[in-house]
């Protein structure tokens, strides 16, 4: 349970990283939030990376290329249900993106990134 609640610590932390950046891509710089979800994704999932490998999982000795590599599949298949998630909650029920995003996170959050995380990057 103790590391479930940390994975979920650095998945809010990964998360305030990655809508930070969406956030001041989207409504300062005017990308459009797709794009913009991208490199807040890229952003949080970095922090979200180290923070699982050395506080989380305590996976810091060693593997660090085969976590690397590991991490960047899982990595991928967020990013992509991430997109999907939050193009359908924006483009086809008309929530706001910042809301498709939250829902989107909680989702993935509490199911898939929790599993790949602990069954195959750290395992």
């Amino acid at each position: 349970m103790i590391t479930f609640l940390r994975v979920q610590a650095a998945s809010i932390l990964g998360s305030m990283a990655d809508y930070l950046t969406t956030i001041i891509l989207v409504e300062l710089f005017h990308c459009w939030y797709l794009i913009a979800n991208l490199a807040g994704n890229i952003c949080g999932g970095s922090l979200q990376f180290i923070l699982s490998r050395n506080w989380v999982f305590h996976a810091g000795k060693g593997k660090t290329g085969i976590q690397t590599i590991k991490f960047i599949v899982f990595f991928s298949g967020n990013i992509f249900l991430s997109a999907v998630g939050i193009y359908f909650f924006t483009h086809y029920l008309r929530i706001n993106y910042i809301i498709s995003k939250t829902l989107t996170s909680v989702l993935l959050g509490i199911s898939y990134n929790y599993i790949m995380l602990k069954k195959f990057v750290f395992a």
